[in-house]
């Protein structure tokens, strides 16, 4: 009887040429060296012990437990073995300590974040809590209040399992989801001039963590954002009971079950202001940046573990009499998936590069004006990368790729989370427009592109051209618009979305002129099949009438096409 071979992952480190080129190109090689140990120990994990246990532990899920036995409210909430593990191995690690160290400077954050890279897949969205304790810890950096950093920073950046804590992010409510200006939490002052929370937060992603960072209004503040406080809590009592919260439930989710997500209830939970009492979502901004930026290396990793397992299982599934990796038309899908994640990858660790240099503070005004546009950039553009990518790597494997058992329908599952959470495309793509009030970030972007793609080979000059050439669009656009609110806010998706296809293609550009140099193809290769994908999003730009006659029914006349 036939049985057909599964796919199976090596060391993921070492059969991952783009991440090892990639650090051979921007790394010191005396750093290089330092690092890579790490790095293939990390891997040799991921495609191994942890991908198996994430395969055994499969159809687990975190269990609440809201009373003992004796009738006392607990809200215990047991967690996966995989996230038992994936804990372990990120104090170990360093996964949030790396950056915080800063044992090789500017390039600790490129360093956490290859780590991060090679460990997400393989645990079951465990980079989530992580992602809060590392923007909490910048967040109390950020906010110069020395007696909760002293506090909490040690414990947020420990390597040790006894002291470590993770941190929640509570800012989601049924009234203001990313309209957080509505959300109706309350802080009230306590006969002691202590302040405790009420209020009901409907989507809490790190329940099970020691702290929380929460956006509540103090009794008497305006509405709107600018009446909210940033508030700093320690979740748990010494027995690990909640201090005045309960959980109401887990969520039922389409994908990140093994994270234990809830809806909970804030009954006094003492809490101290971060950084005064007004201004609250001003003060979260730290935390914001930061966790888009997980989430932009968390979709690469992602999409990079599918085209690892379709690429197995395309060498070991026979169909018409030879393997699927030798039939030209699947060879070509999965190359256009890689050139796809390439870009994504990219993208992702220019972030990681320029957020390394800011908190080292050597970046440049212009790399500081980069950074505040790319990161939601990033963000949006590598997220709806994730999905697609991921639901044709689902489709790689024919029906076996719709069948659970396998543990393949998950990695779709999970990447749908990376557009919604931390802000969902439009959501971001109106940010992207606020970061160009504050900064000049496409005068910063030239500049940069200006740097990347100077004396390619003739090969590459094309793709370059028509990188540029996107820029340029992005710019005119803008310019057009300025004027029209309606319009700068209709194509704003579409904007956001050309900045990240075209500093992608610049950046797989600047990659492959490097690797060319070195007799290494592969990046050039990656460049040029991205290069034929649509880069500027731009070109297809509708009236907003046009899209008010499809969705509110109103009468619609053609008119001239008003695209670039």
């Amino acid at each position: 009887m036939f049985v057909q071979e599964p796919p199976v992952l090596d060391n993921t480190y070492e059969t991952d040429p783009m991440l090892r080129g990639y650090l051979a190109r921007v790394l010191p090689p005396e750093v290089l060296r330092d690092l890579e140990p790490e790095l293939q120990e990390l891997g040799a994990l991921a495609g191994g012990p942890l991908y198996r246990l994430q395969l055994e532990d499969r159809t687990s899920e975190p269990v609440h437990i809201p009373w003992s036995p004796w009738g006392e409210r607990i809200d215990e909430v047991r967690l996966t073995r995989v996230w038992q593990e994936a804990e372990r191995l990120a104090v170990r690690f360093g996964l949030v300590a790396t950056a915080y160290e800063q044992a090789h400077g500017a390039f600790s954050r490129i360093h956490q974040f290859a780590k991060v890279y090679l460990f997400a897949p393989s645990t079951d969205i465990y980079a989530c809590p992580l992602a809060m304790t590392d923007g909490a810890a910048r967040t109390l950096l950020a906010s110069g209040n020395r007696q909760l950093i002293e506090r909490a920073l040690p414990h947020l950046t420990s390597r040790d399992p006894a002291t470590f804590w993770t941190s929640g992010q509570w800012m989601t409510e049924l009234a203001g989801g990313s309209d957080v200006g509505r959300s109706q939490t309350v802080a009230r002052r306590a006969p002691d001039g202590s302040w405790r929370l009420y209020g009901r937060k409907w989507f809490v992603s790190a329940v099970t963590a020691q702290m929380a960072l929460i956006l509540a209004r103090p009794e008497g503040n305006p509405p709107g954002g600018q009446g909210l406080a940033l508030f700093y809590a320690e979740l748990r009592d010494a027995q690990g009971r909640p201090r005045g919260f309960q959980i109401l439930r887990l969520k039922d989710k389409l994908g990140t079950r093994k994270l234990p997500t809830a809806e909970v209830l804030l009954e006094g939970l003492p809490a101290e202001p971060v950084a005064g009492l007004t201004h609250g979502t001003r003060a979260i901004a730290p935390m914001l940046n930061v966790t888009r930026t997980w989430n932009a290396i968390t979709a690469t990793a992602l999409m990079q573990r599918g085209l690892m397992l379709a690429c197995s299982y395309a060498r070991r599934r026979i169909a018409f009499g030879k393997p699927l990796i030798e039939h030209p038309l699947h060879l070509d899908t999965l190359a256009g998936l890689q050139a796809e994640t390439a870009a994504a990858f990219h993208l992702s660790f220019l972030i990681a590069e320029l957020m390394g240099r800011a908190e080292t503070n050597i970046a440049t005004d212009s790399e500081r004006a980069l950074l505040r546009l790319m990161t939601p950039v990033a963000k949006l553009t590598t997220a709806r990368q994730a999905v697609t990518v991921l639901s044709e790597v689902l489709e790689a494997f024919g029906g076996a790729g719709y069948v659970e058992d396998t543990g393949l329908p998950a990695l779709l599952r999970d990447a749908q989370v990376l557009p919604i959470w931390e802000g969902t495309t439009n959501i971001l793509a109106l940010d992207v427009l606020r970061a160009l009030d504050e900064v000049e970030g496409l005068t910063a972007l030239q500049e940069a592109f200006d740097t990347w793609l100077p004396s390619l080979p003739a090969a590459l000059a094309s793709p370059a051209r028509k990188a540029q050439a996107a820029l340029q669009a992005a710019t005119t656009w803008l310019t057009r618009v300025a004027a029209d609110p309606a319009r700068l806010q209709a194509d704003a998706r579409r904007f956001a979305l050309t900045l990240g296809r075209a500093t992608a293609l610049a950046l797989l550009l600047r990659q492959a002129a490097w690797g060319l140099a070195r007799h290494d193809g592969r990046p050039a290769a990656a460049a040029l099949r991205f290069a034929r994908t649509d880069i500027n999003a731009l070109a297809a730009c509708a009236p907003p009438a046009e899209s008010r006659a499809l969705v509110l029914d109103e009468p619609f006349h053609l008119q001239p096409s008003l695209s670039p």
